[in-house]
C-alpha cells in the first residue's frame, strides 16, 4: 500500500549537501527546516517531519523540505545517498517491514501486534 517516490539526486555547491527532487510535492509552498532531530516535534506525523525524522536516524544533520525538494547535509555520502533515496522512495509505504509494520517494529513502539488468526496451508 502506499505509491513509491520517484527521486532524482542531484549535488550540492558544497560536498556536504545533496538535492533530492521528488515526483510529488510533500509540502505545498511551505518550507520545512530541520535544523536537528530535536527540530522534530514529538507526535507529528506529517509527511516531512516523518521524512526528517526518518533521515537524521541514518545520519543527516539538517533537512529542508520544499515542496518536490528536498535537502541533506551530511558528511558523507558513499554509503548514506542510497540510504536517503530509499528511505524517499517508501515514505509512503504502509505495509512490510521497511515500512515499520513487522511485528518487532510495534513491540518497539509500544503495540503488541494482533495473534495470527490463520495460517496458510499451502
Amino acid at each position: 500500500m502506499g505509491q513509491f517516490i520517484t527521486v532524482t539526486v542531484r549535488a550540492g555547491s558544497s560536498p556536504s549537501v545533496r538535492f533530492f527532487d521528488l515526483n510529488r510535492s510533500l509540502t505545498g509552498m511551505a518550507i520545512e527546516r530541520y535544523a536537528s532531530a530535536a527540530d522534530v516535534k514529538e507526535g507529528d506525523h506529517r509527511p516531512p517531519a516523518v521524512l526528517a525524522k526518518r533521515l537524521f536516524e541514518l545520519g543527516a544533520h539538517t533537512v529542508t523540505v520544499y515542496s518536490s525538494s528536498v535537502v541533506v547535509t551530511a558528511d558523507t555520502w558513499s554509503t548514506l545517498e542510497p540510504q536517503v533515496v530509499e528511505t524517499i522512495e517508501h515514505l509512503f509505504g504502509y505495509y512490510g517491514d521497511d515500512a515499520g509494520w513487522s511485528p518487532d517494529s510495534l513491540r518497539a513502539i509500544g503495540v503488541e501486534p494482533l495473534p495470527i488468526l490463520f495460517e496458510s496451508t499451502s
